[in-house]
């Protein structure tokens, strides 16, 4: 297996990190009341400023390294491709919508509390309905995958997002029994997706104009502002999350089960589709991760924005940050020891 010296310090220990924004956020949280109920009150149109602004941060340079110029390369792998948005748009979501019925709404009901239960189900799918967008090239990498097909998968999945993010959620959330304004999420997509895209696209091309070296050092440069800013958004839920967390320590734990579940069903699929249909272990690899991870920067920007810091949705989108990286590296692991039973059976 390759080492994890292809992750940078952030992405290596991300869950550590994570951790440590769970305990300085509820401190903070419970020392200061009155500061952060301040930065909640800042708000425009249901949108809080100060973090939509690190958000912004956090998603846009991930969005500058996509090239929606391969999607030409699509028909080179279509039977990949066509496994990737399978299982990305038509498997995935509803199937974190069934195991937030199953888990959240049925099995582990007299544990949480009761008037989150409708939004700890929501976080779970708006996690579940947002594909993965930048650590994927990280688990490609780890994986010897193809990365002209990984960039592809992520380009396609983020023009398919710009139309489809919105509507797949209204209608999951609406089998949930769980009411949104369109308004609101239609918002949210132009936020959270669309301006993003717009500015990371013409920020892309501003660099490539002085050439791939300075394209790549620029993106060595931002890469860490915009994990730290993923980090201050965490350290900010954490403070609103506090006194629920402090009441109900099991919350966690038990919004990971079905997280979990689903990576290992939406892996095992995608590995074992793509194996079936012949297609070589490199164009596997990405394609089983991606199907995998969650642009979890855009699912927790959404709960905030649709249903508010203190949201057990919030938190739900927080719990996928806090898993991914151990998780994915368990499965890394398992398509790296693999390949040779997977070349026995993918035959062309």
């Amino acid at each position: 297996m390759k080492k994890h010296t292809d992750m940078n310090l952030f992405e290596r220990y991300l869950s550590l990190w994570v951790g440590l924004c769970i305990v300085v956020g509820v401190a903070l949280g419970q020392w200061q009341p009155d500061v952060f109920q301040a930065i909640g009150r800042m708000e425009v149109a249901q949108v809080n400023l100060p973090v939509g602004l690190l958000i912004w941060v956090m998603i846009i340079p991930m969005l500058v390294k996509v090239d929606f110029g391969t999607l030409l390369e699509v028909r080179s792998h279509w039977r990949g491709i066509g496994v990737t948005l399978f299982v990305n748009w038509l498997v995935k979501p509803f199937s974190m919508a069934l195991l937030g019925w199953l888990f959240i709404r049925q099995l582990f009901a007299p544990w949480l509390p009761a008037d989150q239960i409708d939004s700890y189900i929501a976080g779970l799918i708006l996690l579940a309905a947002a594909p993965c967008t930048a650590m994927v090239f990280v688990w490609s990498r780890l994986t010897g995958g193809n990365p002209l097909f990984t960039l592809t998968q992520v380009a396609l999945n983020d023009g398919i997002m710009l139309v489809a993010f919105a509507p797949l959620v209204a209608l999951l959330l609406g089998l949930a029994a769980i009411t949104v304004p369109w308004a609101t999420l239609l918002i949210s997509v132009l936020l959270y997706i669309v301006v993003p895209l717009l500015i990371a696209q013409f920020w892309r091309r501003t660099l490539l104009k002085r050439g791939t070296t300075a394209f790549d050092a620029a993106m060595r440069r931002i890469g860490p502002g915009s994990m730290v800013a993923l980090l201050l958004t965490l350290v900010l839920l954490f403070a609103f999350q506090g006194e629920a967390i402090l009441r109900q320590p099991l919350i966690i734990a038990l919004l990971a089960v079905p997280i979990l579940i689903q990576v290992f069903f939406n892996s095992a699929l995608a590995y074992w589709l793509n194996r079936a249909a012949g297609e070589k272990h490199e164009i596997a690899c990405p394609s089983a991760l991606i199907g995998a991870s969650n642009f979890f920067e855009l699912a927790v920007a959404a709960a905030i924005s649709l249903f508010g810091f203190d949201s057990g949705a919030a938190l739900a989108t927080v719990v996928g940050v806090l898993i991914e990286v151990p998780v994915m590296l368990l499965v890394v692991r398992v398509v790296n020891r693999s390949k040779a039973w997977y070349e026995r059976g993918a035959t062309p």
